[in-house]
């Protein structure tokens, strides 16, 4: 049985943050729905509207976490993740190290 209809899902595409001005910019500017600019884009409207957002955000615009902010909590939660493995690596070789002294 074919999947009677259903749209493949798109492949994750990235953007670079000019692309992503460019387009908000377009939106901002209101001569086109930001449905009509994603529409014109080849973009999802959810998408468009996310970059629109978070533009407002960064311009101080709206409340919310600003792109730079992001990123540091992003690299901030990688090193947690990263320091937490080291810590359990550390208790796995202490309890090792105890065992072999008895």
């Amino acid at each position: 049985m074919e999947s009677m209809g259903k749209k493949k899902p798109r492949p994750r595409r990235s953007f670079t943050p000019e692309f992503k001005a460019e387009i908000v910019e377009l939106c901002r500017r209101g001569d086109r729905s930001v449905g009509q600019v994603a529409k014109d884009f080849d973009l999802t409207e959810t998408a468009v509207r996310l970059w629109v957002s978070q533009a407002e955000v960064d311009a101080g615009e709206r409340d919310g976490l600003t792109s730079s902010e992001r990123e540091e909590l992003a690299a901030l939660r990688r090193e947690n993740r990263r320091l937490r493995e080291d810590v359990e690596i550390l208790k796995r070789a202490t309890a090792f190290f105890a065992k072999e002294t008895w």
